[in-house]
């Protein structure tokens, strides 16, 4: 059942694919925004997957990330996670991602309950 309080937390090295340079976000071979954006959706996804009904999936729908500190390759990232709000289908997580020395992130994401079947078939339905 679907609670606020429930808590997700991942970890990544950081590796060239991760980096800034990498992801077209900048030059520098530091972990990029959109990464750490990614990051963020696994962790919160995660976190409530096996909350759902059986066919139920969750998408993301806002993104509100600051990123606030570089961090280098070879060192870990972590992401926590807690859902903060449940509104009948749209859930409200925070988020925090630490490096080895400090946060280097601190936002908020939401995301949607879905029935994966008809979630997919509407997108599809856009080819015609």
């Amino acid at each position: 059942m679907l609670s606020v309080g429930i808590k997700g937390n991942l970890e990544r090295t950081v590796t060239e694919d991760l980096t800034a340079e990498a992801l077209g976000s900048g030059l520098l071979p530091v972990f990029a925004t959109p990464a750490a954006v990614a990051l963020a959706e696994e962790t919160a996804w995660k976190s409530v997957a096996g909350e759902l009904e059986e066919g139920q999936g969750t998408v993301g729908t806002l993104m509100e990330l600051a990123h606030i500190a570089a961090t280098p390759l070879g060192m870990k990232v972590r992401c926590e996670t807690e859902l903060v709000e449940v509104d009948r289908r749209k859930l409200v997580f925070t988020v925090k991602i630490y490096d080895e020395k400090e946060k280097v992130a601190d936002g908020r994401h939401e995301r949607f309950i879905i029935d994966n079947a008809k979630f997919l078939s509407k997108a599809e339905s856009k080819r015609g």
